[in-house]
């Protein structure tokens, strides 16, 4: 029935050709247009994974608890020092949306670092926060110069008034040495003519390196379109060219740097747009060369990528009708479609060669082409598609998508190459051929023939090697694993994840109300994986009376020290030269005898010598952070009582949710990058409640979701293919040599990965659904020609169609395994392993197990 249809439509097509041809391409441009229109895509990765799975609606109910904390870019700024770091932060998020209204929402700092940077010294212990008091109060005659004149100036000043202590007795020279050190740092550089590095004020303050890190954090929520590959990239422009704009560049000692979910994402996305940059043109020029090779006619290469062009489209519009928004997996039905629709379109037109030298005459050769592939090319088709439908009930989203659209594109191709392909090749008019099309392999297939048994042996014994690795096979669906990391995005996050404190792989739950999150917190403090637990508890520190007490007597001590009734406008450059000339002349006075006085004096001079421009360099390197010391030292005298009455409502918003509920935060202490210590963290906060969500447990329960979506829907696909094979051939013994190599370059593929170290990731798993397509339809092809009384199997036509359509797919494949994206590279060179073993058995087991069964027991097609 299939052959007599398949054969009258191929025969109206070939005498109709100009008429198929022009419909098709009026119908592919309407076809386009609506794809165009109505095809979009969207790349939020959420959407990968049904929402209905338990660990997404923890994180959904913490993300709806909780809005703030989702969809923002996390920018962080490193500074020459703490000082400076905290000046350009302020002026960053003050400047940002202002100057990107309606693309920029909101630049804030986060509450917790503002809350500990005003009440810190609360959380000192009593003998930490002694020395820091008596610190301060050595300090207050230089804090109370640079407090009324907070220059250069103001600080030589200060420098000056010791300087006179020493020489009334009342001090030694030693007693100011880490300031003169301090300050001949930037002196050194200046007077020799190098680039000078700011003064580091808190290492003074603190009698040590600063404790405060030069780097601060500013979290940024702006507009996002997730119908562009990178959603978050006009934000983050935005941030860099304020940054830019600003002054935070390399040049002036500032690095800044954007990670976070959102970023990641857009560095995944712009990751794998390069690569395609590298490997589409790559793969284009190999399937051109390798088409024109295998067919050996220009003219019909261009039928043939004339077909897939017009069948590609055509699966867009049924993707824009079906699904409406592609997803990041499902965009690769395009890889999908071309890696097999080729293998259709391959294998009709060598029939057709093949008839064309028997019978020579065109109309009579692409008739015969038509008998003889309507059944191997319909059940191919029919059987990849049932494949492929099969990950439709998936939880994986992803790769549901792809495989409604995937094989709805199978069903396009047969289409195609059965009414536009025989047009094009009535048009196009290839020459005849002059040699016969198969291959010459007749000592192969008498090799196979021999040794049949040793050949069949050897395939049980890999099958059976791969089957005891398959459990065992390694798995990482850690997502950054996938991306670059040289890129900036994932570089910053794996900089922030060697602290633990930063807590960039926290997990989270929600408590019904702050007691029970008390509760939680002791039960989770128990575990030895757990580094720290924070809950808004974390911030009422302990012991606050005596601390404030302390804080307030310093405080009283230093306020008019440090609010002067009357500041001092800034010196000009002249005024700079004068005080840096004093000074200078105070050292060589007072410490004739102190070396470190007198090679400073002497800098000072040389500074003086090169004129007003050293001498602002000076004040830039030297009293630059001075203003935003004193600031930060102001607000870090004026803590408050804390309750969780008076916690900050925009921290407190950040912990307890409108409803009462409490946010529970559990830092993991051991390495998150490790899967294996990753899942013990999980297993052990999982078993004080089950309710957690965060980046661990998303991987770990997306990983298991992956495998177990691939594995049902793998095994259901080989079972609806056996199914439906034995049904339309009506002999249970071809199914099963349809399958068997199937299953046999799985396994072999398994080895293969092992071999390479290749572990199964988010992105080469889906080379499972793809050597079903692929494979199904090479074994049917060898099936249906020795239930047709084929014997030298490698030296049939079918053969070469077959060797040059997986050498197509697989340059488009190995191309893609010079991608920068790690996810793409994989997968790549995952498919093309594949692709290669399953050839391999088809070519090289299959045949070898025909001639152990022998002739089959009756002849011909069963359709």
């Amino acid at each position: 029935m299939i052959r007599i249809l398949a054969v009258r439509l191929v025969d109206w097509c070939w005498r109709h050709a100009w008429t198929v041809v022009v419909a098709s391409l009026a119908a592919t441009v309407l076809l386009g247009w609506f794809a165009a229109t109505h095809l979009s895509l969207d790349t939020d990765e959420s959407k990968l994974i049904s929402q209905d799975l338990p660990f997404r609606k923890v994180e959904r109910s913490i993300d709806q608890a909780f809005p703030s904390t989702s969809e923002r870019l996390a920018v962080i700024i490193d500074g020459p020092t703490a000082e400076l770091a905290e000046e350009a932060v302020e002026r960053l998020a003050r400047v940002l949306p202002a100057a990107h209204k309606g693309l920029v929402h909101d630049a804030s700092r986060p509450a917790e670092e503002m809350f500990f940077r005003k009440n810190g010294l609360l959380f000192m212990s009593p003998a930490e926060l002694e020395q820091i008091v008596e610190r301060l109060v050595q300090a207050q005659p230089l804090l109370g110069s640079v407090a009324k004149d907070p220059s250069l100036r103001g600080l030589l000043t200060s420098v000056d008034l010791v300087l006179q202590g020493i020489a009334h007795g009342q001090a030694q020279p030693k007693d100011i040495e880490p300031l003169i050190a301090q300050l001949d740092k930037p002196a050194a550089a200046i007077a020799t003519g190098h680039q000078a590095q700011p003064v580091d004020w808190q290492g003074l303050m603190s009698g040590g390196p600063a404790k405060d890190a030069p780097r601060r954090f500013l979290m940024v929520h702006g507009t996002l379109d997730y119908g562009d590959l990178e959603p978050a990239s006009k934000v983050i422009d935005a941030v860099r060219a304020t940054a830019r704009d600003q002054g935070l560049t390399p040049e002036n000692g500032f690095k800044v740097s954007i990670t976070g979910n959102l970023a990641l994402s857009d560095a995944n996305f712009a990751t794998v747009t390069e690569g395609v940059e590298i490997s589409a043109p790559l793969s284009f020029i190999a399937v051109l060369l390798l088409l024109f090779w295998g067919v050996r006619s220009g003219r019909v290469v261009a039928a043939i990528m004339i077909s897939l062009v017009v069948g590609l489209v055509a699966t867009a519009a049924f993707a824009a009708a079906t699904v409406g928004s592609l997803n990041p997996i499902s965009v690769a039905f395009a890889v999908m479609f071309v890696g097999i629709a080729v293998d259709f379109a391959i294998q009709f037109v060598t029939a057709f060669r093949n008839e064309r030298f028997l019978q020579g005459e065109p109309g009579a050769a692409v008739l015969a082409s038509a008998r003889s592939m309507a059944a191997p090319l319909s059940l191919a088709a029919i059987a990849t598609a049932v494949g492929f439908l099969s990950f439709l009930p998936t939880a994986y989203t992803g790769v549901s998508q792809l495989g409604l659209i995937a094989g709805g594109g199978m069903i396009i191709a047969l289409v195609v190459d059965f009414t536009l392909l025989p047009a094009l090749l009535a048009l196009l008019k290839p020459l005849p051929e002059k040699e016969p099309v198969g291959l010459k392999l007749q000592s192969t297939d008498a090799f196979l023939r021999r040794h049949a048994k040793r050949i069949v042996g050897v395939g049980c014994a890999v099958g059976l090697a791969g089957a005891v690795l398959l459990p065992v096979m390694p798995l990482d669906f850690d997502p950054l694993h996938l991306q670059d990391p040289k890129a900036e995005a994932v570089s910053a996050f794996f900089e922030l994840a060697k602290n633990p404190d930063n807590g960039v792989y926290a997990v989270e739950t929600l408590a019904p109300s702050v007691e029970a999150a008390r509760a939680l917190t002791e039960k989770f403090e128990a575990v030895p994986e757990v580094h720290r637990v924070m809950t808004i508890l974390t911030f009422i520190p302990e012991e606050q009376d005596a601390k404030l007490a302390m804080i307030a007597d310093v405080a009283m001590v230093l306020a008019p020290t440090l609010n002067p009734a009357k500041v001092l406008p800034a010196p000009s450059a002249e005024e700079l030269m004068a005080a840096l000339a004093k000074l200078a002349a105070q050292l060589e006075a007072v410490a004739p005898d102190h070396k470190p006085s007198q090679v400073l004096a002497g800098h000072l001079k040389a500074i003086v010598a090169k004129g007003p421009k050293s001498a602002e360099a000076y004040q830039k390197a030297a009293a630059a952070g001075l203003p935003t010391l004193l600031s930060g030292l102001r607000r870090s005298l004026e803590p408050e009582l804390v309750s969780l009455d008076t916690i900050p409502a925009d921290l407190k918003r950040e912990w307890v949710a409108a409803d009462g509920r409490a946010r529970v935060q559990v830092l993991p202490k051991i390495d998150m990058q490790n899967q294996e210590a990753r899942n013990r963290f999980n297993a052990a906060v999982t078993a004080v409640t089950p309710f957690m969500a965060g980046a661990p447990i998303s991987m770990e329960q997306s990983g298991r979701v992956v495998i177990g979506a691939f594995a049902v829907a793998g095994i259901g696909a080989l079972v609806a293919i056996g199914l439906l094979l034995g049904l339309m051939l009506r002999r249970w013994l071809d199914s099963a040599l349809v399958l068997a190599p199937l299953v046999l370059g799985a396994l072999a593929t398994v080895i293969a990965a092992r071999l390479a170290g290749i572990a199964l990731n988010f992105a080469n798993v889906i080379a499972l659904p793809l050597l079903l397509g692929i494979g199904v339809a090479f074994n049917i092809y060898f099936v249906v020609n020795w239930r047709n009384g084929v014997t030298d199997h490698l030296s049939s036509p079918t053969t070469r169609a077959v060797l040059f359509s997986a050498l197509t797919t697989g340059s488009a494949f190995g191309s893609l395994a010079v991608s920068p994206h790690l996810g793409t590279a994989s997968m790549g060179l995952l498919l093309f392993l594949s692709l290669g073993l399953s050839v391999a058995a088809t070519f090289i087991v299959l045949p070898a197990i025909f001639h152990l069964i022998g002739k089959p027991s009756s002849t011909g097609s069963a359709l």
